[in-house]
């Protein structure tokens, strides 16, 4: 892990009068991005080749007589391959021009959290020791941690003892960045749904033998866009930024179907996938929201006893809720959520009624960044 001292001495070469924001082209850059041009930063996203067009191109900034009159994103880098950043004169070129990177979950995925972690000598906005607990394989991933901090989260259950409806969480064996999911009732179920899967190549034996197994939660989704600032020294530094909720296919077109054509389905079209192709927005009903801050209280307490400094800036917790209206906690992104596009530019009820503005998680980060420099803490939300 590179200590952050390392990373201090990186800033001590900076002119952060001049900072820019940095994120990878992939997942919420374009949050990330509009953030920093509302709150008067200069953006530099890295792309890779074939999939830059986003940003070098459709959301590209244009400026006239000096202002910036459409677009977020002012520079575009493009590799052969997003791990490319990784490479010494990709970790200079951005120094030499005072980036601070925002680390997505495409970071982590495409560049691997080893060399995040080791190699990439570039100042981190947020929990750079964090980012592995997100990986549900390691020893100390999210749920020991969820364990630790006595978090609800979903009973994990043996495939023999199946005994209601549970959830397989593995990878897709072919696109490895999203899920190979399924559900089943019985071990019966699951054999035959995790035989069927395997045949199609949906998912593969390795995958299916490490596959974490838990009992499935009847309820909505809500995905908690929180914020801790550091920084923050009068009021809370815990923020309640948004909510938000996923689209996933080809889920959300079995449940459109009416349950005599889902019978009727074929195998290779009866078992959904839990692919995510978009989000949208959501409130709770105000109630429960003193619960909601009640789990990110506890999980910020639990990262700063385990993981110190703890978490920095955005975090997800997502959630379901039964029918008795209590939380349970299936996955958390330590980093910005893959929902807070939807909050972009507009922002979300619960940041703008905190701020009196417009407030995305990209602005809040922004933001931070912004306090941070005018008061000499940048050394506080950087790893």
């Amino acid at each position: 892990m590179i200590a952050r001292e390392q990373i201090f001495e990186v800033l001590e070469s900076y002119d952060l009068e001049k900072a820019r924001i940095g994120v990878l082209g992939s997942h919420s850059a374009l949050d990330t991005c509009d953030g920093a041009i509302e709150e008067g930063f200069s953006t530099y996203v890295v792309c890779q080749k074939g999939r830059e067009r986003t940003y070098a191109h459709y959301f590209r900034s244009k400026w006239v007589n000096g202002r910036r009159v459409r677009g977020c994103v002012d520079e575009v880098e493009v590799y052969e391959r997003f791990a490319h950043v990784l490479l010494p004169e990709s970790q200079k070129k951005m120094r030499e021009k005072n980036v601070l990177f925002v680390p997505n979950r495409s970071f982590t995925s495409y560049c691997g959290i080893d060399a995040v972690e080791n190699d990439f000598l570039v100042p981190l906005v947020g929990s750079r020791n964090l980012l592995r607990s997100e990986e549900r394989g390691e020893e100390r991933s999210y749920y020991w941690l969820l364990e630790r901090a006595g978090l609800p989260h979903p009973e994990r259950i043996e495939p023999e003892e199946i005994d209601g409806l549970v959830m397989v969480k593995l990878p897709h064996a072919k696109k490895r960045l999203e899920r190979g999911f399924f559900t089943a009732a019985s071990y019966e179920e699951y054999r035959r749904k995790s035989e069927e899967l395997l045949r199609a190549g949906v998912i593969t034996a390795e995958d299916l033998e490490r596959a974490r197994v838990e009992r499935y939660i009847i309820g909505p989704v809500f995905n908690f866009d929180f914020f801790y600032s550091p920084l923050e020294r009068d009021v809370s530094p815990i923020e309640l930024l948004g909510i938000d909720w996923r689209f996933e296919t080809s889920l959300d077109g079995h449940v459109r179907l009416p349950a005599p054509q889902q019978m009727t389905l074929p195998p290779h079209q009866s078992t959904p996938e839990y692919t995510v192709c978009g989000h949208n927005s959501a409130t709770l009903r105000e109630s429960l929201l003193e619960r909601a801050f009640d789990l990110a209280e506890r999980y910020v307490q639990a990262t700063q006893r385990y993981y110190p400094p703890g978490i920095i800036g955005p975090f997800c917790l997502q959630t379901c809720v039964d029918k008795d209206l209590n939380f349970y906690i299936y996955d958390v992104a330590p980093r910005i959520g893959g929902g807070t596009n939807v909050h972009m530019s507009v922002g979300h009820p619960y940041g703008n009624c905190l701020y009196r503005c417009p407030m995305s998680t990209g602005r809040r980060l922004a933001r931070e960044i912004r306090l941070a420099i005018e008061t000499d803490s940048v050394k506080e939300i950087v790893t």
